[in-house]
């Protein structure tokens, strides 16, 4: 399979999941809209989800699937399997360990990390302690499911790892719509979601398990053991840990900042998952497959191909969020109404999570391309690097929110989110150029260039469109705008592909040779 094609199959099983957290989203917004439930809900997830990410999905990955990998190729799947049993066993002590402490101190967390700007409503501050003691075992099962993932991507079965973060949507889908049905008041909704949460680990940890065992690898649960690969692969997560998670701790960081604000961090949430469209079907399809498919060039001393991974990696992400960037910024608020606006959630809210959209969407571009420049380092097993440019980063957020949130609100922790996002890229670039191990050709730089000049064009017919056709966006009724909405997006992107097409930003040859490999190696 070709490397787009490989793109697009993580891709298209990121897109189910974000689809359906679509649906999710808008069913939260109508059974508990902007308010205190939704604020303690989304700052007790996004505390499990930040050591998922960070030490899961973030320093573990990073640091596993290169090591992975190379047992995979020096001695095979026996040596991988002995390999993978020896990091079971201490994953699972670490966990165990973390989220035993972790429980028992969630009332200081809370009023420390989690949400101070909380103590001062006692009713919300012990409905988020409840919701987080409730979801925190998720991050076990999501730790195990990051572990198999990786195996399994190791391993080029790139489809299921990416397909099953769909059961999360799908199950708190059921749960608010049992809570619909029979008219659960808000918190009793926000409880029982976050049993759904609970509930969703588990059957994700189940499905991938038995999907090793289906390609052929499965695992017993040894004793723990500090053997050299295990201690190898503790030395790269310790500064993976920061690295991995970058985006995670700044949107932490933005929590924190922002629950001094009223409804604040429901509003950012919202935005965030519009946001999290494009960014996790590229994003993530991108972070999955580039980095065991460098891991494999470098292994074998072939720095050519590693640079055009590298170049068609950077053309891939940059040629789907350019537009999605432009076209966030220039149209937030439709886009807002139609998934968000009813029941709870009003036009004011609206108004406020578009704004916060904007800002979020200017830094898409880099988000994405942090995921192309990454795992440059991390296959070199260089996990140092990214890491002070993570430390800075923060420090960059940090000083921005602060400095901005008196006047701004929420929109200037969105917007610190961005620019500490566009800061990383630019040092993980430079970093990588001097070194020698970045080196865009002239063919990538003047479709990234071709791409500029379409992604402007869009922008232009997007804004041209919105404000001649005022009366249908704004429509009282829902299919109106609706319809209204889907023209604009299809035009916009007859726009953009037309003038990408036709000045070469996107090579229609490469694409027509990339359908035909994957077609043939899906008949074969």
């Amino acid at each position: 399979m070709s490397l787009i094609g490989k793109f697009a199959s993580v891709g298209s099983a990121t897109m189910a999941s974000r689809i359906l957290g679509f649906a999710r989203e808008a069913l939260i917004a109508a059974a508990i809209g902007v308010g205190p439930v939704t604020d303690a809900f989304y700052a007790a997830f996004r505390f499990p989800n930040l050591f998922r990410r960070l030490f899961a999905e973030g320093a573990f990955n990073t640091a596993f699937i290169p090591l992975f990998a190379k047992e995979m190729e020096g001695g095979g799947v026996e040596a991988a399997r002995r390999f993978g049993e020896d990091v079971l066993a201490v994953l699972m002590m670490v966990l165990l360990a973390l989220s035993s402490a972790a429980m028992l101190a969630m009332p200081f967390l809370v009023s420390t990390i989690i949400a101070p700007g909380f103590a001062a409503s006692p009713e919300k501050f012990d409905l988020t302690v409840i919701m987080t003691r409730i979801m925190f075992p998720y991050l076990f099962c999501m730790s195990l499911v990051a572990m198999f993932s990786g195996i399994l991507n190791a391993m080029r079965h790139y489809f299921l790892a990416a397909l099953v973060p769909t059961l999360l949507n799908v199950i708190l889908i059921g749960v608010l719509l049992v809570a619909l049905f029979w008219q659960f008041d808000p918190r009793q909704t926000g409880i029982w979601l976050a049993w759904g949460v609970f509930a969703s680990g588990l059957a994700q940890l189940f499905f991938l398990i038995q999907g090793a065992r289906h390609a052929g690898y499965s695992m017993r649960v040894r004793r723990p053991r500090l053997t050299p690969g295990v201690k190898r692969l503790l030395v790269l997560m310790a500064p993976a840990l920061l690295t991995g998670g970058i985006m995670q701790i700044n949107l932490l960081v933005g929590q924190i900042i922002a629950s001094t604000q009223d409804n604040a961090i429901g509003l950012l949430n919202f935005a965030d998952r519009i946001n999290q469209l494009p960014l996790g079907v590229i994003g993530i399809a991108v972070g999955v497959v580039l980095l065991p498919e460098l891991s494999r060039a470098l292994k074998a001393g072939d720095h050519a191909d590693a640079q055009h991974l590298q170049n068609r990696s950077m053309e891939f992400a940059l040629g789907l969020t350019l537009p999605a960037a432009v076209g966030l910024m220039v149209m937030p608020a439709p886009i807002v109404a139609i998934l968000y606006e009813r029941g709870q959630f009003t036009a004011l809210d609206t108004a406020m999570t578009a704004a916060a959209l904007a800002a979020f969407a200017s830094g898409l571009p880099a988000y994405v391309l942090t995921k192309v420049f990454q795992p440059a380092f991390f296959a070199r097993e260089d996990m140092k690097t990214p890491m002070w440019f993570s430390l800075i980063t923060v420090v960059v957020n940090i000083a921005a929110s602060l400095l901005f949130f008196p006047v701004y609100g929420h929109v200037a922790i969105a917007a610190a989110t961005s620019l500490s996002a566009w800061v990383n890229v630019l040092l993980l670039a430079v970093t990588l150029w001097r070194r020698g191990d970045f080196r865009p050709s002239s063919l990538t730089l003047r479709r990234i260039a071709f791409m500029l000049l379409a992604s402007a064009v869009m922008g232009v017919v997007v804004w041209g469109m919105l404000t001649g056709l005022p009366q249908f966006v704004g429509h009282d009724l829902l299919i109106v705008r609706i319809l209204t909405v889907v023209a604009i997006v299809v035009l916009a992107a007859v726009a953009y592909f037309g003038v990408a097409l036709a000045t070469g930003g996107i090579d229609r040859k490469e694409l027509a040779r990339a359908r035909r490999r994957d077609r043939k190696n899906v008949s074969h």
